[in-house]
């Protein structure tokens, strides 16, 4: 049991806890990123509802939140002292670095990112996820279904949310330009045939994720979802 702890305490366990927590998270983003997007059938809210609706009822969909918060807060965690144990790992820089000719820059600050988006998280969860499972939502549309629509649109009627939402989904961007197809080559998915392909669909997954989250907040600020 002492050895299998000491697996993943040690960097290269850490580094699979990123991988294996990185890939849920990818996946979830994709479930959420689809849902949040029916807003734009701009219908009032009235299909966005039922799709949240079901998120919130659905008990496969409420037992995966609490896996999902527990692997995030995982995948921060070891995200920190990732970066923490190699900046210890190295105290004294190195007299002449390039660091763009090894990596991306956003590559090199994973840390920071993760730190800004876990800004943004807490900020997103009290204005949601708190408000439409433990507070409630006072009131219904037109099928009876709580209307967190109402909700979206009065937040995002305050612009400094709006842009703390987009400042929040470029951070996201680079996060996932990085993180997607480290994910996998982490596990030990990578190939010379098949690592150009991951790479590729890593980059218009990460620009498709945050240009649709972004989008959201400025259309409705500006009035085109009603």
């Amino acid at each position: 049991m002492a050895s299998f702890g000491n697996a993943f305490s040690s960097s290269i366990g850490k580094k699979l806890i990123m991988g294996i927590t990185g890939l849920f998270l990818i996946l979830f983003l994709i479930v959420h990123c689809f849902i949040n997007a029916l807003i734009f059938v701009n219908d009032g809210g009235l299909t966005f509802n039922i799709g949240a609706h079901f998120m919130a009822t659905n008990w496969l969909i409420r037992a995966s939140e609490v896996i999902l918060m527990a692997g995030l807060l995982l995948h921060i965690i070891q995200g920190l002292r990732l970066t923490f144990q190699n900046q210890a790992a190295r105290p004294e820089k190195y007299a002449v670095y390039d660091g763009k000719a090894n990596s991306k820059w956003y590559s090199r600050s994973m840390g920071l990112l993760g730190t800004l988006l876990l800004i943004f998280l807490i900020v997103h969860l009290s204005n949601f996820w708190v408000v439409s499972r433990f507070t409630g939502i006072p009131t219904e549309d037109a099928n009876g279904h709580e209307d967190l629509f109402a909700v979206m649109k009065e937040t995002f009627q305050n612009v400094w949310l709006v842009v703390l939402y987009v400042l929040a989904m470029g951070s996201l961007l680079y996060h996932l330009l990085h993180g997607f197809a480290s994910a996998f080559q982490t596990l030990g998915w990578n190939h010379k045939k098949y690592s150009p392909l991951i790479k590729a669909l890593g980059v218009w997954y990460s620009i498709i994720i945050a240009v649709v989250f972004a989008a959201m907040p400025i259309a409705m600020y500006a009035g085109f979802i009603n």
